[in-house]
């Protein structure tokens, strides 16, 4: 069987974004957690475990949404009341609730970002 050594269209000859995508999440992600130096607890294994079973406990469905999801990658353990940096809130199991991803990233981020007096609708180009 023949080998593809050239795509036709001229593609091949585009110069790599991957280096430059994955140099520029690794910047945003250090800039994150010098802003909250918690930010790394989500990284151990502790936490690792605490989702779990919180994700468990709520039969891996969504709280906002009621939606079950069985590809957990889909699924938050999120904090409840923010914690600010307080240590004992962040382990606090009684304090997280399983979201799924949209509801997460869209609703409650948008809820507490209006909490703290922060406009989101600029950053995602004016639209809700």
């Amino acid at each position: 069987m023949a080998r593809l050594k050239m795509l036709r269209d001229g593609t091949h000859r585009l110069p790599s974004l991957v280096g430059y995508l994955q140099s520029g999440a690794r910047e945003h992600d250090r800039a994150r957690k010098a802003a909250n130096p918690l930010r790394a607890l989500y990284g151990t294994a502790r936490w690792q475990r605490l989702r779990w079973q919180v994700l468990v406990r709520d039969l891996f469905t969504c709280r906002r949404c009621g939606g079950a999801h069985a590809d957990t990658s889909q699924l938050v353990a999120d904090h409840i009341r923010p914690h600010r940096g307080d240590v004992d809130l962040f382990w606090d199991e009684g304090n997280l609730q399983c979201l799924c991803k949209r509801c997460h990233d869209g609703a409650k981020q948008r809820a507490e970002a209006q909490t703290r007096g922060i406009d989101l609708s600029a950053r995602r180009g004016g639209g809700v």
